[in-house]
């Protein structure tokens, strides 16, 4: 576990295990108040954020350790300095690099390029952090994972493809209901059915929220247009209209169920203020363990990294008069 790029590039006893150690965290947080003793985490933002801002920043600081905000002004990744050089500099200056960014592959590159751990905050792929911590949520209020029903209905985007990959790997049923033409990508359904073949997991994908909802223990649901699509917000909005979790979508779910949504919210449109404002919502829980699933894949990533060395992979040769 070099780097946490993808929830697919690891077994499931490796989630699990990431999954306990979040919530061993969150039980005794003094326990690792030095943990990451200092390190520092560099954290480049191409897409602004709250929550991966201020749950990393605020983090790696209770973990003993740094922070250093990079912004897009500073970074412009592929214009004013390539992935490459990004990377071979940064590895030489911090112990771990978060990025939050458009393209998976500029994820997939920094992690190949840096010697140092790399953290996927969010691409247009997926958002697996957020996703760890909809399951550590789940995890906490339901008491299992395995044979969850999670119904998550809208746009099959970067939330519901972690969603699915990590639902594979714990042994949870997940459903995704999205308008025709909006579907989750081909091969994440494929990846998240073989997996789920093997955990006893189940990975469905309909167009029916009706039928995706009927008896789950969790709803779901997220903006309609994700960051950077914002421009098809009104095109998309007649598409989605009868994906919006009401009072009388979700009474289809069971009585316990719970309501989440991985935030920023637009009330009135993916949502109604009667269902997230409800006792059932979990939305700010999830937010929260956001910071603990966090701080979980940064000691597991970065405890060993050592400070102010360079990886002996780019190390120079050197040389003696």
């Amino acid at each position: 576990m070099k780097d946490f790029v993808s929830i697919r590039d690891f077994s499931p006893p490796e989630i699990q295990y990431l999954l306990l150690l979040g919530r061993h965290m969150k039980a005794q947080p003094e326990t690792y108040k030095s943990a990451l003793a200092g390190k520092t985490l560099a954290m480049i933002f191409e897409k602004p954020s709250l929550r991966t801002r201020v749950t990393f920043d605020v983090g790696i600081q209770q973990l003993g350790g740094f922070s250093l905000y990079l912004s897009p002004a500073e970074i412009n990744l592929g214009r004013r300095e390539s992935v490459y050089d990004v990377a071979k500099n940064l590895e030489r200056m911090v112990q771990g690099l978060m990025i939050r960014t458009f393209a998976h592959e500029i994820v997939e590159q920094m992690a190949q390029w840096a010697a140092i751990p790399v953290i996927n905050g969010l691409s247009d792929y997926s958002h697996p952090c957020q996703a760890m911590a909809d399951y550590m949520t789940m995890w906490e209020i339901k008491g299992r994972l395995d044979r969850l029903k999670i119904a998550f209905i809208g746009d099959g985007n970067n939330v519901a493809h972690s969603l699915m990959f990590a639902g594979a790997q714990v042994g949870a049923n997940v459903w995704v209901a999205t308008p025709p033409g909006y579907e989750p990508h081909e091969d994440a359904i494929v990846w998240s059915w073989a997996r789920a073949c093997e955990t006893g997991a189940g990975c469905h994908v309909s167009n029916d929220a009706k039928e995706a909802v009927t008896g789950a223990d969790v709803v779901y649901t997220d903006v309609w247009a994700s960051m950077g699509r914002e421009a098809e917000a009104e095109k998309r909005r007649p598409a989605f209209k009868n994906y919006q979790v009401n009072a009388d979508l979700f009474a289809r779910a069971k009585r316990d169920a719970v309501f989440m949504h991985c935030l920023p919210a637009h009330r009135g449109e993916e949502v109604t203020d009667e269902v997230i404002d409800s006792p059932r919502s979990v939305v700010f829980q999830q937010a929260e363990n956001r910071l603990w699933i966090q701080k979980a894949i940064m000691v597991h990533l970065m405890k060993d990294v050592p400070v102010g060395l360079m990886h002996p992979a780019t190390a120079p040769e050197l040389v003696h008069a």
